[in-house]
C-alpha cells in the first residue's frame, strides 16, 4: 500500500511539473518569472539535432548588444522527473541577473528519469554545452567561457558537469560509466566548461539524509533515476554523484544552499565545499540561515555574488 501510495506522488508530481510551465513549489522550488528584456531570444531550439521536446532549449541574449557573449546553460530543477520544464529555469531571478551582466543565457530541457535512467541527463547537458560551440557563430557565442548553472536536481546537473570536465569515460567501482554519450551533431566538440554555479543541489547521493531534508519512502527521485537502491548497488550511487569526481583539476564551483532547505539537506553543499576547498579547486560558498529549497535564496546579494564570481573567473582565465 506505502509503495502504491508514493508510485501515486510520483506520477501527480510529474504530471505537476509538466503542466506549470510558468513556476512550481516543492521539488523544484519557487521558480519565479519574469518577462525578460534581451535583444534575441529563440525559443524550443533543438540541441540534439531530433524532433525530441527534451532536446530542446531556449536561447536569451542580453539586451546590451555586443559581437559576441560568454554563456551560461541554466538548468532547471525538477527531481529529474520532467522532461519539459526549461520554461520554469528561474528566469525572473538567475537568468534575469546574468543576462543583465552580459551572459548569453541558454535554458535547456533534458530526458527525465521516466524517459531514460542515468547517464543519460549528464549526455544531454554534454550535448548542450557542445551545441554552444558548434553554434558558436549562429547565436553570438562565445566559446572561450561556458559555464553551468542550475537549481536542485539542476544543480546537480550543473556540478556534475564541472566535475567531470573533460572526463568522457570512467570506472566507479564496479561502474563503467560513459560521462560523454553521443546526443547531437557536434560530438567533436569539447564539453567542457570554465565554471560552475551550484544551487541547492544534491550533489552526493549516497547521503541524502546527511541531514533534515524530506524523507522520501520507499522510492527517492534517485532510485527512479537510476533503478536501484543504495543498499543493493552503492557504485550506482556514486556514479551520480558530483562530489565522487572532485578533483584538482575541477574548474571553479561557486554554491549556494539554505540553512532551512527541507528537500536537500544543506549538508550536501557543505560537504561539497569541503571537498572542493581540500582539493584546491577555486570555490565560494554561501550558507542562507532562513533558506529553503529556493524561498529566500535569491536576493540580490546572492545574485551578484554569483555575477561576481563568474566574472572573476573569465576576466583571470
Amino acid at each position: 500500500m506505502k509503495k502504491a501510495l508514493l508510485s501515486t506522488a510520483l506520477i501527480c508530481l510529474t504530471m505537476a511539473v509538466h503542466a506549470q510551465p510558468g513556476g512550481f513549489g516543492g521539488f523544484g522550488g519557487f521558480q519565479q518569472q519574469t518577462k525578460l528584456e534581451t535583444s534575441q531570444q529563440w525559443k524550443d531550439v533543438n540541441y540534439a539535432g531530433d524532433d525530441k521536446a527534451f532536446h530542446t532549449c531556449d536561447i536569451y541574449l542580453p539586451k546590451k548588444e555586443a559581437a559576441s557573449y560568454p554563456v551560461v546553460i541554466h538548468i532547471y530543477g525538477s527531481a529529474w522527473f520532467s522532461n519539459s520544464s526549461k520554461g520554469a529555469a528561474d528566469l525572473g531571478t538567475i537568468v534575469k541577473a546574468l543576462l543583465d551582466a552580459g551572459y548569453a543565457v541558454v535554458c535547456p530541457n533534458h530526458r527525465s528519469s521516466g524517459d531514460a535512467k542515468w547517464p543519460a541527463q549528464i549526455h544531454d547537458i554534454r550535448a548542450v554545452i557542445r551545441f554552444v560551440r558548434g553554434e558558436a557563430k549562429n547565436y553570438k557565442f562565445d566559446p572561450s567561457f561556458i559555464a553551468t548553472s542550475g537549481f536542485s536536481s539542476g544543480g546537480h546537473l550543473a556540478s556534475t558537469a564541472a566535475t567531470t570536465s573533460g572526463t568522457k569515460q570512467t570506472k566507479v567501482g564496479t561502474v563503467d560509466i560513459d560521462l560523454e554519450g553521443n546526443v547531437g551533431n557536434y560530438t567533436k566538440e569539447l564539453s567542457t566548461v570554465n565554471a560552475a554555479c551550484d544551487w541547492s543541489g544534491p550533489v552526493d547521493l549516497t547521503a541524502m539524509d546527511c541531514g533534515e531534508g524530506m524523507k522520501m519512502g520507499e522510492n527517492s527521485p534517485e532510485d527512479v533515476l537510476l533503478g536501484s537502491k543504495l543498499s543493493k548497488e552503492p557504485d550506482k550511487y556514486r556514479s551520480l554523484s558530483a562530489t565522487n569526481y572532485v578533483d584538482k583539476n575541477d574548474p571553479p564551483i561557486i554554491i549556494f544552499h539554505g540553512e532551512r532547505d527541507n528537500v536537500v539537506p544543506c549538508c550536501q553543499g557543505k560537504m561539497f565545499y569541503e571537498l572542493l576547498k581540500a582539493a584546491g579547486v577555486k570555490t565560494e560558498a554561501t550558507f542562507v540561515p532562513e533558506g529553503g529549497h529556493g524561498m529566500g535564496m535569491y536576493s540580490e546579494e546572492n545574485l551578484q555574488k554569483m555575477v561576481k564570481f563568474l566574472d572573476d573567473v573569465r576576466l583571470k582565465k
